[in-house]
């Protein structure tokens, strides 16, 4: 049954994903192209050739232009953890697009709430299924009713500091249920996924900035839980061709819609810096706590690469699109290629919202890298995608966001 906030156009009524469709469309036109070359060379082209080659050529252009349709076919994709900061800034990019979104989520690290906001900005429905990703069955029967041709897969445990004393809990909801989400995307002929991965796959940098070809050594349970999935989907691509993922690497996403109805509130005291200063700048939390200010950096806090959470959305389109012309697994950093500091992101954020952020300085956390910050031109180069905002806009759409969560 459609739901009801399908767009106008009608969705293919196969779940058999598209991107099936488009790379037999893919093998065709090369098949036309071989022949199109051989007949130009030909020493022997005769009449009968060249009014063959002239049929090949008005072929070989109808299938470009069905093609080129396909690729810009409006899907239905699933969301797991589309509840959460990232996936439902993902929503609004997706539904800007034309394409139709479907939320599943556990609600254990999000709120309900969020998705009446998210709502508010698309002005429409979110059609929205409560359910643990490793529920299978589920999940099965869900790609099934909602006629899902693609996935970007969210949901999971998610902090360093955490995944240290709570390891398998970390393997258990990541790792247990990304296989459970391959198996129902199996069982329904889905195969059309974008990954939720991390940095932290990287582990301590051998070099900067960080390219796609950096060796892979995660430092921590939760780097590990994604590693772990990143070579599950290598595998599987492997051993299945006709699979088309795309692995995102994650460096730190920060910044809310601007709006300032969605942004980064999780349950409790929040893991990430950003929501963590805000909470201190707003007087909710009475200051932050620095871990280690004896790194190898300018100030001695650690580094990272901040990307505000629209540009990550973005990212996330154009891997769709990606996704829809190529097969097989490929891995892409998403980060603005600069590192900012724990002091100078407390620093932005006081100019920001015109408020002090008090804090203080304790030993590192285990597990914790002094620099890492991503080269992103494989990704520009091969999707067409850069992250555009920069690190006051980041500060400011926080805040905005803070300060309505506050109100609300």
């Amino acid at each position: 049954m459609p739901a009801r906030n399908s767009i106008p156009r009608t969705p293919l009524k196969s779940n058999h994903d598209t991107s099936r469709i488009v790379s037999k469309s893919n093998q065709v036109l090369d098949c036309f192209a071989f022949t199109n070359e051989a007949l130009h060379h030909s020493s022997k082209r005769s009449a009968c050739y060249n009014r063959f080659g002239a049929v090949s050529m008005m072929v070989q252009s109808f299938l470009t232009q069905a093609f080129h349709a396909l690729s810009q076919h409006k899907m239905n994709v699933l969301l797991t953890g589309g509840a959460g900061y990232i996936g439902n800034h993902t929503a609004v990019a997706l539904f800007e697009a034309g394409h139709r979104v479907v939320v599943y989520d556990n609600f254990s690290n999000s709120e309900r709430g969020a998705l009446k906001r998210l709502e508010q900005i698309l002005g429409a429905p979110v059609t929205t299924i409560e359910g643990d990703v490793r529920d299978t069955a589920l999940l099965q029967r869900t790609l099934t009713e909602q006629q899902i041709h693609a996935v970007i897969h969210f949901a999971g445990l998610k902090a360093v500091g955490e995944s240290v004393a709570k390891p398998v809990e970390y393997y258990a909801n990541n790792v247990q249920g990304a296989i459970s989400l391959l198996q129902a995307m199996q069982a329904t002929q889905c195969k059309t996924l974008v990954f939720s991965s991390s940095a932290t796959v990287y582990g301590d940098p051998k070099y900067l900035p960080i390219d796609e070809a950096h060796p892979t050594s995660a430092t921590n349970p939760y780097g590990r839980s994604k590693l772990h999935i990143e070579e599950i989907l290598s595998d599987l691509s492997a051993s299945e061709p006709s699979w088309h993922i795309a692995a995102l690497r994650y460096f730190n996403p920060v910044g809310a819609h601007a709006s300032g109805l969605i942004g980064e509130n999780p349950n409790g005291i929040p893991n990430n810096l950003m929501p963590f200063i805000a909470q201190v700048a707003v007087g909710k939390l009475p200051q932050l706590k620095v871990f280690g200010n004896d790194y190898d950096t300018p100030d001695g806090t650690g580094v990272r690469d901040y990307i505000h959470v629209m540009d990550l959305a973005e990212g996330h389109l154009a891997a769709l699109k990606f996704l829809t012309q190529h097969s097989g697994l490929h891995t892409f950093n998403l980060g603005t290629g600069r590192g900012y500091s724990v002091l100078e992101m407390i620093k932005a954020f006081e100019a920001a919202s015109g408020k002090p952020v008090p804090f203080s300085v304790a030993p590192r956390r285990t597990g914790d890298i002094a620099s890492c910050y991503a080269s992103v031109d494989y990704s520009a180069k091969q999707l067409g995608w850069r992250a555009t905002r920069d690190l006051k806009e980041m500060c400011e759409s926080s805040w905005c966001f803070q300060q309505q969560t506050r109100l609300s």
